[in-house]
């Protein structure tokens, strides 16, 4: 997951907002600028687990018609280009109304390596792994706080990274985040050395860097579709801009 002793940085964009072609675009700022991982929204009318920001962006990419055949060509046309792992967070609805097989055997094709779908229990996602292990993607574990009880079976289980949920409700920025970040990850290391990434609610360096001593990478999504929606079709530099000052303090 992440480049030896160094801790990663998870990048998260709304595919297809404002369109697929700036999409393509700030994938590429965000490679430069080091993201290790990119994560790739896939538009869906009722994301449950977003805040206001990424529920405008839902809006702003299905208004532009982006689908997931679109998506899987766009990513498939940056390869050789970025060398960064690249998965794609959805939910259960669009995997299942496009097929399931069909859905991983394009995700293998175009080099999508995983998959995060926060409305879909550790305990179902054996109706997706079958498919998920033929063609080779990760299907990620996410770990909220209220999971104490089952962290075990949940960490014995993943593969590729934890997701873990730093605090409960939507994405969204956060000014401070209480949870026990340091026990649930000492807790999930008592059952996997598989490493852990925390999301929800960072936005600032000071909090990267924080939430990286205690974790093995940090995941961001809301403040950089913020700079989207800030910034338009001009957001590459500030993308980048602020992936490596994330990064750097992450150091």
């Amino acid at each position: 997951m992440r480049p030896a002793g160094k801790k990663a940085f998870i990048a998260y964009v709304m595919g297809g907002d404002p369109d697929l072609d700036m999409t393509r675009e700030y994938i590429l700022a965000m490679e430069g600028a080091g993201a290790d991982i990119i994560e790739v929204g896939i538009p869906f009318s009722d994301p449950i687990a977003e805040g206001e920001v990424i529920q405008r962006a839902n809006v702003r990419a299905l208004a532009s018609r982006t689908d997931i055949d679109g998506l899987f060509a766009m990513v498939r046309s940056l390869k050789g280009e970025v060398r960064a792992p690249i998965l794609f967070m959805t939910y259960l609805n669009p995997v299942f109304r496009y097929g399931y097989a069909r859905f991983f055997e394009g995700c293998e094709q175009c080099g999508v390596c995983g998959v995060i779908v926060p409305d879909m229990p550790f305990e179902e996602q054996g109706e997706l792994l079958p498919f998920a292990e033929e063609h080779h993607v990760d299907v990620i574990t996410l770990i909220a706080p209220t999971s104490r009880a089952r962290i075990g079976r949940a960490a014995e289980g993943a593969v590729g990274f934890i997701y873990l949920v730093s605090s409960m409700g939507t994405t969204g920025a956060r000014d401070s985040i209480r949870t026990d970040i340091g026990g649930i990850v000492s807790e999930i290391r008592r059952h996997t050395d598989i490493p852990v990434a925390v999301g929800f609610g960072i936005h600032n360096p000071s909090q990267a860097a924080s939430l990286s001593e205690l974790a093995d990478g940090v995941i961001v999504g809301s403040a950089i579709v913020k700079l989207v929606e800030e910034h338009g079709r001009d957001a590459g530099g500030a993308i980048a801009e602020y992936i490596r000052e994330m990064k750097k303090a992450m150091e």
